[in-house]
């Protein structure tokens, strides 16, 4: 699993750079996101622009991020590609995350 981290003062943008998240690589994705924010405070926000499959344990995945992180560590989600889009919106999830367009609209929203 790769992915990108990039710290700023806004907070931590984690790029996905793969181009699926399901249930191959979701125990993966929830360790390599946990390693990644480590250390790191104020929200994190995962660039997606490169993922173009999600499936329920990808999903899931991503839940479990959200809630290791905790509320004072807000979790937003950027860039979603349309089937991502579709998935988060067909499960009622786009009421649970906040999603910005691009991880620079995320960092401004976040800080």
């Amino acid at each position: 699993m790769q992915i990108r981290s990039n710290h700023t003062a806004a907070g931590l943008v984690l790029s996905v750079d793969e181009n699926r998240i399901d249930a191959a690589v979701a125990i993966e994705f929830k360790e390599a996101v946990r390693a990644a924010a480590d250390g790191s405070d104020g929200p994190v926000i995962l660039d997606l622009a490169q993922v173009t499959f999600l499936d329920s344990s990808g999903l899931g995945a991503v839940v479990a991020v959200m809630k290791l992180l905790g509320p004072l560590r807000p979790l937003h989600l950027a860039a979603l590609t349309p089937p991502v889009a579709k998935v988060l919106r067909l499960t009622r999830m786009d009421r649970i995350f906040t999603i910005h367009p691009q991880p620079p609209t995320a960092l401004k929203a976040a800080g």
